[in-house]
């Protein structure tokens, strides 16, 4: 059977924000309704031991998030949450119990979109305070998130511009360095125990309006990750999220079917061969990732 490391679910495309990096979905505004999750979990059991709440939309917003924790425990999945963070004091007891949660990754990147009604330094200190709590009591992975570097010119122009986020991490964890001299962009710093801090370039997601990038290269869709969207729509991966390469419908067939599809055969063949067989994966620049 087929192994992915990381099998995207999104339980909402809806959320509070609207992020620069993170363009508006043309579908429809949908929550999971617990049912179809509960149905999935059946389906792909065997196929992965790691879910990911996450492709658009904001997964704390899912009024039965502690439901769906509750299901991937009784049902022996581990899960990681992305999230902007805006609303952890109002999901913080939903959660920071579930036995499913193994990490939670929180895009800082978003205080530049959370408007003149958020205050920016009580946002990063909440994140930063349940961080602590959900690390040491609870044995979470915290992963703190500054995902908007520039390719060129990055530690110079983009670290500044973080510096204040930087200044509160660093006081609030009592480092004895300036987290400059130790980060590396898109790899992570430790800087508690099983909290990090990730910093990484910017990146554009990939949409059929673009312009063509490449159609060579290797991506790692289908072969260890894959996405299902809110309506049931199964998706190579967790950029394409608009389903624009619809391999079929969890509540029209059955998950082992929808793996086995033509369309998804060929998308894996292609890639074996470093050649890009959906057109939407040739306006793709995250698989140039994978060319070395």
């Amino acid at each position: 059977m087929k192994q992915f490391k990381k099998f995207y679910i999104e339980i909402t495309n809806v959320c509070n924000l609207k992020c620069s990096f993170c363009p508006n979905t043309v579908r429809k505004p949908e929550y999971m309704k617990i049912e179809t999750f509960d149905k999935i979990l059946d389906q792909i059991k065997g196929y992965t031991k790691y879910i990911f709440l996450h492709v658009k939309g904001e997964p704390f917003m899912h009024p039965q998030l502690g439901e769906i924790l509750e299901l991937c425990d009784n049902k022996g999945f581990s899960v990681n949450i992305t999230t902007n963070g805006t609303l952890i004091n109002q999901v913080k007891e939903k959660i920071i119990s579930k036995k499913a949660l193994r990490q939670i990754n929180f895009s800082l990147h978003s205080f530049e979109n959370t408007g003149d009604n958020i205050n920016r330094g009580k946002y990063i200190k909440d994140i930063i305070s349940f961080a602590k709590e959900a690390s040491d009591q609870n044995n979470i992975i915290i992963s703190l998130r500054l995902w908007n570097l520039f390719e060129d010119n990055q530690t110079n122009v983009e670290l500044n511009k973080n510096r204040s986020i930087l200044n509160l991490i660093e006081q609030s964890f009592n480092l004895d360095y300036k987290i400059e001299e130790k980060v590396i962009p898109g790899k992570g710093v430790k800087i508690a125990d099983k909290v990090y801090l990730n910093q990484d370039s910017k990146f554009q997601w990939p949409d059929l309006k673009l312009d063509e990038i490449s159609g060579s290269g290797f991506c790692y869709g289908l072969r260890n990750q894959i996405a299902i969207l809110v309506d049931g729509t199964v998706v190579p991966c967790c950029l394409d999220s608009d389903g624009v390469i619809n391999l079929g419908n969890i509540n029209d067939n059955h998950f082992k079917e929808i793996l086995e599809c033509e369309r998804a055969k060929n998308i894996i063949d292609g890639f074996s061969n470093r050649k890009a067989v959906e057109e939407l994966c040739r306006k793709c620049g995250y698989k140039n990732k994978f060319n070395n």
